[in-house]
């Protein structure tokens, strides 16, 4: 039997792109219309944003661990976040949550890796891009992580928060992030992390001029791998 995959969430979108993708691809190695269990649990977003705004880790953290707690009783066997910015927090929440967890950017990594990449440009919140998360688990592969400068971070960031996370899509945004990206292969990044799980939702590897490495999507094929017991949970 297919593990039962807990889905602690933080943003809407970025939880059910992750989501969809886990039923969708689910059914494609099982079988018509199957999929493993899911779970999901989210507090308000307006909870989170307030502990990013305080730099409170600790407050990050135990909202996760709330949802954690949450997704265990139901049942679930391990967890994954669909939010590379709460990552932040993971250290705190690691040894205190009741279940294993997946972390997303180390999934990345492993995928950047595995694709040969070696050095990569960062998109993503601005909490997400003034931190060690990426950078971390990257230098850990021998890989390179390039991060955008302060205006770009500032704009990405107006975009996501304001645009994306709110199922708000704009022609003038798309094209702010394909300036961004093409700006990276011209410092030499040979694929670009779509590092805040919105991102895909106007980034792809159609219109971008790197190759893409969505961070919802490969979290949700790890989980599938996972859950069909192919893959590890740390």
């Amino acid at each position: 039997m297919p593990l039962h995959i807990g889905i602690v969430a933080c943003s809407a979108e970025g939880a059910a792109l992750c989501y969809r993708t886990i039923c969708s691809e689910g059914a494609a190695l099982l079988g018509q219309h199957a999929h493993p269990e899911v779970s999901m649990h989210t507090p308000s977003l307006a909870d989170y944003v307030n502990c990013l705004d305080r730099k409170d880790l600790q407050g990050v953290g135990e909202l996760m661990l709330a949802s954690a707690r949450k997704l265990a009783r139901p049942g679930a066997d391990f967890l994954i976040c669909p939010d590379n910015t709460i990552h932040q927090a993971f250290s705190y929440v690691e040894p205190r949550s009741p279940l294993p967890w997946l972390h997303i950017a180390e999934v990345v990594a492993l995928a950047a890796a595995e694709r040969g990449c070696r050095r990569l440009g960062l998109t993503g919140t601005r909490w997400l891009v003034d931190s060690a998360v990426y950078p971390e688990k990257l230098a850990a592969q021998g890989l390179q992580c390039v991060k955008p400068d302060i205006p770009e971070r500032d704009e990405m960031d107006r975009i996501i928060m304001d645009e994306l996370v709110c199922g708000t899509i704009k022609p003038e945004s798309i094209a702010y992030f394909q300036s961004a990206i093409h700006g990276f292969k011209e410092q030499g990044c040979d694929a670009v992390i779509l590092g805040c799980t919105e991102i895909p939702l106007i980034v792809n590897a159609e219109n971008s001029a790197l190759p893409t490495l969505d961070s919802t999507r490969l979290l949700a094929r790890a989980a599938l791998r996972r859950a069909l017991h192919t893959g590890d949970a740390q």
